[in-house]
């Protein structure tokens, strides 16, 4: 299956046995000063082992005055022999490592007191200024990437990557929108390039004349006036050639502007959304490239490379979900994969606020040695799953792998809860898809699914489970407002479920993202949508991850938003509204309700479980409304506890 993706290559002295790129992405998976902790090497050992073809361990600081709190580094011989423990473990999984040569410029930020490398004053706002760098902090930094190569090699490293795109120092120096020097370091494009070229030169110059140089370059700048085109890239990339890079990874995005979304690409990107500008430059240049950008399938992927627009592709998130994503393309086990969606719940915001890099769909991201050392119980217990949404699900699954005999029983006539109906949001049909193959996926590991059962204490005794996971999810939160069981009333997830129909002009109450995705999805059927949030602004509950792009598609789509307005009444022709002191009626044929969720009651079975001294958990939805990657990790833990007991 798939013989152009498997299919091996060769840069320089080092070959490769398939084209799939596990990324450079942040994990937190060190100590505060950048050592390596076994939680990495797993990490990695896990990727290469379900077999990728190459592992770029993540952005390793060469600075230390840049260097950014709890990631990596590679700032003194000290820590080497870190890095050669997980070189030794990818290689002992069967795969081949790369390290990421990194200085953060402005990203630096995070850790107070770092040095902040810019080619020229950066005004932040309110009158703060970050100074540009002396030629002498250049030079400094030239001679540390070349002194990070030396270390990498030492370490047992087969090639390494110097990062030069998201306005990390290399691609802001790069940019003409960034880069205002007036020096030998800033204005034409070849001053511009000088220092990451002096850059790649000192990488070179430390590493054998075998091992291989790649470069993490923008596709383009977006979104920055007079920035870096592709025409400009593909100059930069002849340079880089000439210097002494090999291979051209091509991603995309600032941190400077919204453009922030390209760099981990929800699901509100389309899927390969730059591969075009990655088979642009390798046309042009003629180097060999790397594809990158929410390519996620390995039907997109053999296909990216059959059809010659990159010689590889970056499939990083996909590989948090199933690190086994690889065996199981190469197998032809295609049903079997765990599907990224995109949701970047776990592997960007988690780590953004400082936490290890987690994901929704595999909470054994950063525990691989923990999962791996589980062993099938020998004394199975008979396990009762009560719901069927994504952490029900889970939880089943896990039980049925360790064991255990398990029924899973579903008051619907489908598994997946409220994730199925989210899937029917816009950009979100991946979700769908996903959550549909996942229960295809329970039933083949032998969970019994029992569809329309309502359980009640008359069905658990018909069962005697021994074991009781209660995952009943979440209801709509009805607001005790006048007028609020008008007919012309309905919830969210009635409209995008498709049992309610809102029409005419619609007022959405509540600008979280339910209400905002139920917004683009009624203006999307051509009705006026209003959203009215209480809160001082909408889509406060999205994360970092999506909340751009959510906010770029609801003001393109049109949708008039209301903060700092309360939702007061409801009447036959609209919504009577408080702002600012001040009434008002906002037109409305049709009132969306969005104002949250609560947990569905669950008393009765917690109460029959107790009565009858049978051990019970509650999770997910159904102890505390949040969000899916807490009721996946939730049912997941469950299961591990009372099998430790």
């Amino acid at each position: 299956m798939y013989e152009h993706l498997f299919s091996p290559i060769r840069f320089r002295g080092m070959e490769l046995s398939n084209r799939v790129v596990f990324p450079a992405m942040g994990s937190r998976f060190c100590t505060d000063d950048g050592y390596v902790i076994d939680q990495l090497i797993d990490y990695h050992k896990a990727r290469a082992a379900g077999g990728c073809g190459l592992n770029i361990v993540e952005a390793t600081a060469v600075y230390r005055p840049g260097a950014v709190f709890r990631m990596l580094q590679i700032t003194d011989d000290s820590y080497i022999p870190g890095l050669k423990k997980l070189t030794d473990g990818i290689h002992e999984a069967g795969g081949k490592a790369c390290l990421q040569l990194w200085q953060g410029g402005i990203a630096a930020s995070q850790t107070p007191n770092a040095t902040l490398v810019v080619p020229s004053d950066l005004p932040i706002g309110e009158g703060k200024v970050i100074p540009g760098v002396s030629k002498e902090v250049i030079h400094e930094c030239v001679r540390c990437f070349g002194e990070g190569a030396r270390r990498a090699v030492e370490a047992g490293f087969d090639c390494v990557e110097f990062h030069a795109a998201h306005n990390y120092s290399p691609h802001h120096f790069l940019s003409p929108a960034l880069n205002h020097r007036t020096d030998e370091y800033g204005g034409s494009l070849e001053n511009r390039a000088r220092y990451p070229l002096e850059c790649i030169r000192a990488i070179r110059e430390n590493i054998p004349d075998d091992m291989p140089i790649l470069i993490r370059i923008p596709a383009k700048d977006d979104e920055l006036p007079v920035g870096l085109t592709v025409e400009d890239m593909i100059k930069f990339s002849k340079m880089a050639r000439e210097a002494g890079a090999d291979v051209l990874d091509i991603s995309r995005g600032n941190l400077v502007t919204s453009a922030m979304r390209y760099e981990v690409p929800s699901m509100d990107l389309p899927r390969g959304f730059n591969v075009e500008n990655a088979s642009a430059i390798k046309e042009a240049t003629q180097m060999p490239v790397i594809a990158v950008g929410r390519i996620n399938d390995p039907d997109q992927a053999e296909e990216i490379i059959a059809s010659g627009k990159a010689d590889m592709v970056v499939i990083g998130r996909a590989q948090l979900a199933d690190a086994q994503f690889c065996e199981k393309a190469k197998e032809g086990r295609t049903e079997d994969i765990v599907r990224c969606i995109g949701c970047n719940q776990g592997c960007y915001e988690m780590t953004l606020y400082g936490k290890p890099i987690t994901c929704m769909r595999n909470p054994s991201v950063g525990r691989e040695r923990e999962f791996e050392a589980l062993k099938k119980t020998q004394n199975p217990k008979n396990i009762l799953v009560i719901g069927g949404g994504v952490g029900g699900m889970e939880a089943a699954v896990t039980a049925v792998k360790l064991g255990h005999n398990v029924t899973l029983a579903e008051a619907s006539d489908h598994l997946g809860g409220q994730f199925l109906i989210a899937g029917r949001a816009p950009r979100k049909e991946e979700i769908e898809t996903a959550v549909r193959q996942r229960g295809e996926q329970i039933i083949r590991a032998g969970v019994k699914v029992e569809l329309n059962t309502k359980a009640d204490a008359d069905y658990l005794a018909s069962k005697a489970p021994d074991e009781v996971i209660i995952a009943v999810g979440a209801e709509p939160v009805i607001p005790n407002i006048e007028g609020i069981n008008r007919s012309n009333v309905c919830t969210a997830w009635d409209v995008l479920a498709g049992e309610k129909e809102a029409s005419g002009n619609v007022a959405v109450i509540g600008g979280g993202l339910v209400g905002l995705e139920a917004a683009e999805y009624i203006r999307a059927r051509g009705s006026d949508v209003t959203v009215i949030e209480m809160q001082d602004k909408v889509a406060k509950d999205v994360g970092p991850g999506r909340n751009v792009s959510i906010m770029i598609n609801v003001a393109a789509a049109g949708i008039k938003t209301m903060t700092d307005t309360v939702c007061k009444s409801i009447t036959a022709s609209g919504v009577i509204v408080e702002k600012e002191g001040e009434r008002q009626e906002i037109p409305a044929d049709t009132v969306v309700l969005a104002v949250g969720s609560r947990p569905n009651d669950s008393s009765g079975l917690a109460d029959y479980c107790e009565k009858q001294q049978i051990p019970y958990r509650i999770i997910g939805d159904a102890a505390e409304a949040r969000r899916a990657l807490q009721a996946v990790h939730e049912g997941v833990q469950a299961v591990l506890d009372m099998n430790h007991e």
